[in-house]
């Protein structure tokens, strides 16, 4: 026991006392003020404790704790002084906290006295059986709902193993497995039949316990087991109905709807509330109900198409009767969609031919040169590919123009979106306009029924690349025009205008400025195609980027031809560097494919020896052979045997290029793609 003086006995000295008086293990020997009326000294004399005003009048020798309750901190340092050192000496401050320490604490023992009355209340006051048991299998909680179901006061079971009071319990498998159990039957030891559900009760990943919820359902046993196997057979039915892909539906012998699944909504459009109860017709578009014929018949039907639901779907039905003891109760009808069969071919050729044009391949990372020339071009593209702007690609053939339309796309906001590419000189012009604006319905013999976008439509949110914009001819760029300013078209045989939103990539290797001036080009469409002009350099004019093409363009060809070839030697480089290529990048490839067509198969490096004559076009054996051969046959037959092979010359110079061909044999590009198709050419 401790022995403990108070001096103070004001307010704070005599809430002090009263904490004091209750605590156990401490006893208050005297309580001292100077103000002889203080209201701790006539609490102190009530319970027999010594008073008084002079505070020196004790032998604190044996005194465990002063508590200083004045405030006064001379006091403090006298008794600091007068004090041995074995007693403690507790100031106003201290104690004050010491003080709402207990009193706090008091006030949470209340409360969790209160909670705990409360929670017994709610656990007592609930229908369910409650039970649960601690991490040792022990009882923790039984409520009045558990005693009154299995028999077993509260009193008898907490406090014991669970398996002694209930040995029918799961209680213990869950706290080892820590698994729930939902709604398991169980039989007590008093034959009540329950139904449970047990849960581990854990705390910070450990399991501390397990809980079971729990209510007597043995009225109910009985007859859960008459309609279990009705429900089983149900059930069963239900499911293979709802989960099939085909769309199923049921009538009763009436012709009213009984059942659909899932499938039958999605297909007709039709919920079950506009179908169960109403009759079999209600989903026919066109066509009579099947349903109907065989509850008249009795006798199945099969493949019968009709048209089912608000869109009209084209659908093949079979439908059986439904005999039960030799009378017919009813019908079931599996529909079969035709329609979205129908829809996903028409889809799948549809995407096999605007896969090739509607996907942009390349990026800036697939644009190799890093010269000063080719370096300004990428520049430019990124730039323009960030902006709205039209742009207007300039350069040779075979520079690159449609791989830089590529880059842009992909680098810009559109490229979520189509990339339509178009060869403006491939087309007629009638072919072109169609092709380019759609047409609609009735527009020209052999229209497609309905009418059909054209590519300005397709590449809507997208871009669209023009590429040899130079061959327009003045009506198609008077349209172009149109496209550009209003951002609309018209359909061919249209009149009514359809707004787009398409960023137009031109592209040219023609002298617009010259075309212009020989009237052949409108001066308007070139200022709107030339807000931003990207000039790609020739190959010629940027002789360094040629080894880090050749090797791009080997590492590219060796993938498509299954070889090795990674480098090229320094003689081999020199003389591709001593070639003009007329055809640049186009050329280059070119050359290079040949070359490693016909070099040895486990060579991986390009010699000199390798590359075929860059400067000779026909050898004096093909020479020859051209001259021999053209004094065969009539007149006209060697003309045009003559212009075969002048063309197919032609075309081997300039490596495919079918604009530079065109030019060098000074016909226009539609003459040139007329005779290409005219000798099996192109």
């Amino acid at each position: 026991m401790k022995r403990a003086i108070i001096i103070g006995a004001g307010q704070g000295g005599t809430a002090l006392f009263h904490m004091l008086m209750n605590m156990e293990h401490i006893h208050i020997v005297a309580i001292f003020d100077h103000f002889e009326h203080a209201s701790g000294l006539k609490l102190a004399q009530k319970h027999k404790v010594k008073t008084g005003n002079d505070w020196k009048a004790v032998d604190y020798d044996d005194i465990d704790f002063v508590f200083e309750a004045t405030g006064d901190p001379a006091l403090l340092i006298e008794l600091k002084r007068e004090c041995s050192n074995h007693t403690i000496i507790v100031p106003s401050q201290l104690a004050w906290l010491f003080f709402s320490l207990m009193k706090e604490k008091d006030e949470l023992i209340l409360q969790l006295n209160k909670q705990t009355s409360l929670q017994e209340t709610i656990l007592n006051s609930t229908h369910d059986g409650m039970i649960a048991i601690d991490n040792k299998g022990r009882v923790l909680i039984y409520n009045e709902a558990a005693a009154r179901i299995s028999g077993v006061d509260a009193t008898e079971a907490i406090g014991q193993l669970i398996n002694d009071v209930l040995p029918s319990s799961g209680l213990t498998r869950v706290v080892q497995t820590k698994m729930v159990e939902h709604n398991r039957r169980q039989q007590l030891e008093n034959g009540t039949s329950i139904v449970t559900t047990r849960v581990p009760m854990m705390e910070e990943g450990r399991c501390i316990g397990a809980l079971a919820v729990f209510k007597d359902v043995t009225e109910l046993v009985e007859m859960t087991d008459q309609v279990m196997s009705l429900k089983r057979i149900q059930t069963m039915l239900e499911a293979i109905i709802q989960s099939s892909d085909d769309a199923i539906s049921v009538v009763d012998e009436h012709g009213n709807g009984l059942m659909i699944n899932p499938a039958y909504t999605r297909l007709t459009g039709l919920s079950p509330a506009e179908v169960i109860g109403h009759p079999a017709t209600a989903d026919i578009s066109e066509g009579e109900s099947m349903h109907m014929q065989v509850l008249k018949t009795g006798k199945a039907v099969r493949g019968v198409p009709l048209k089912v639901g608000t869109h009209k779907k084209d659908v093949v039905v079979n439908v059986a009767p439904v005999i039960v003891d030799r009378q017919t109760k009813g019908s079931v009808g599996v529909i079969h969609d035709v329609s979205e069969l129908n829809s996903l071919h028409a889809q799948l050729e549809r995407a096999k031919k605007r896969i090739r044009t509607l996907e942009a391949k390349y990026s800036f990372n697939d644009i190799i040169g890093s010269s000063a020339e080719m370096k300004l071009a990428i520049e430019q593209a990124k730039l323009a590919a960030s902006t709205p702007v039209t742009i207007l690609l300039r350069g040779e053939s075979g520079t690159g123009k449609e791989l830089f339309a590529h880059a842009i796309h992909n680098e810009s906001l559109r490229r979520t979106h189509s990339f339509v590419r178009v060869n403006c000189a491939a087309l007629s012009e009638h072919l072109l306009e169609s092709e380019l604006f759609g047409y609609v319905e009735g527009a020209f013999s052999g229209a497609k029924r309905g009418g059909k976008k054209g590519l300005f439509e397709e590449a809507d949110k997208g871009s669209i690349f023009l590429d040899e914009l130079g061959e327009l001819t003045s009506a198609m760029q008077a349209k172009l025009l149109r496209v550009l300013q209003e951002q609309e078209i018209v359909r061919v045989g249209g009149t009514k205008p359809v707004s787009i939103d398409v960023r137009v990539i031109a592209a040219t290797n023609a002298n617009l400025e010259k075309a212009i001036k020989e009237n052949r080009f409108r001066e308007d469409l070139y200022y709107r195609l030339n807000k931003m002009p990207i000039s790609i350099p020739p190959l010629r004019e940027r002789e360094g980027d040629l080894e880090p093409l050749s090797v791009h363009l080997l590492a590219k060809l060796s993938q498509d031809y299954g070889r090795y070839v990674h480098s090229i030697s320094n003689d081999a480089l020199h003389y591709l560097k001593s070639y003009h290529w007329p055809g640049n990048v186009r050329e280059l490839e070119n050359v290079l494919a040949r070359t490693m067509i016909y070099m040895e198969p486990s060579k991986q490096m390009v010699e000199r020896t390798d590359i075929p004559s860059l400067f000779d076009v026909l050898t004096p054996v093909v020479k020859k052979e051209f001259e021999d051969e053209l004094f065969e046959g009539s007149l006209q037959e060697m003309l045009n045997k003559q212009e075969k092979q002048v063309i197919s010359r032609a075309l081997r110079i300039n490596e495919g290029n079918r604009t530079m061909t065109a030019k060098a044999l000074g016909i226009s590009l539609r003459s040139l793609y007329y005779k290409l198709e005219k000798y099996n050419l192109a």
